[in-house]
């Protein structure tokens, strides 16, 4: 079996969020990147299946020479070998077009990534590269087990779970808790220094969308205490100010 992991390279979530050039670039300056937590699901149930199945685990990336350290840690928790598609991840479709183009050169029988990045939480890209490749696509998957070619899969619908059952080749967005996360041990980061890592050209530099600015959310205001038993300026205030009334 030839499994294909697509991992993000995202600021931890403890980091700083600041921008710069006038609220239209991320600044960088001082931030641990790391990978996207979801994709840490996908690649921990990955790595399961490959060591049940046989096969071979690939895991990608679609970004310029600094994601290369979250590729090798990838390939410290398990992975066989990386590929870097070298460029600026623009947009949802862009990235999914160089998913697409090399995932259909490898002819991989499964393809698992995280429900969502958390840096734009788009949750888009799975089900854009199903539609690029003719695959059905799944998300959130959030159990997932395979059986020949047939895959079990529990995904979390609103009010409850959906259990389905489907044939590979196919794609899944992944949750928790299909696996639980792996850090890499001393004989993984070991290894990971001489596992393959690929650098690629992009198939097209097209975008369909460009963000003009960002914008950090307000700063949290002063806390208010209310005495117990004044319900009224209680509500007057959740009506009036906090607008959750």
């Amino acid at each position: 079996m030839k499994i294909l992991v697509c991992i993000t390279h995202v600021p931890d979530t403890t980091s700083k969020i600041q921008f710069t050039a006038n609220n239209t670039k991320f600044d960088s300056t001082g931030v641990q990147f790391i990978i996207g937590p979801y994709d840490d699901y996908a690649l921990a149930r990955a790595v399961e299946l490959r060591d049940q199945t046989g096969g071979k685990l690939t895991v990608l990336n679609v970004g310029e020479a600094e994601t290369e350290p979250t590729l090798r840690k990838a390939l410290a928790i398990g992975a066989d070998d990386a590929i870097r598609v070298n460029t600026f991840p623009k947009d949802s479709i862009f990235v999914a077009k160089q998913i697409a183009h090399y995932a259909k050169e490898g002819g991989y029988d499964l393809i698992l990534m995280g429900r969502e990045s958390i840096d734009f939480n788009g949750g888009m890209v799975h089900g854009m590269v199903g539609e690029l490749l003719g695959m059905p696509s799944f998300s959130p998957v959030m159990k997932l087990d395979i059986e020949g070619t047939t895959v079990k899969m529990a995904r979390e619908i609103e009010g409850g779970k959906e259990y389905l059952e489907a044939q590979l080749p196919l794609i899944a967005g992944c949750q928790e808790p299909i696996a639980e996360w792996k850090i890499p041990n001393m004989r993984g980061i070991m290894s990971a220094r001489t596992k393959p890592l690929n650098v690629v050209e992009p198939v097209s530099q097209e975008t369909q969308a460009e963000a003009t600015s960002y914008q950090l959310p307000p700063a949290k205001g002063a806390v208010k205490l209310i005495d117990k038993d004044n319900v009224s300026e209680l509500v007057k205030l959740l009506k009036n100010e906090a607008k959750v009334l």
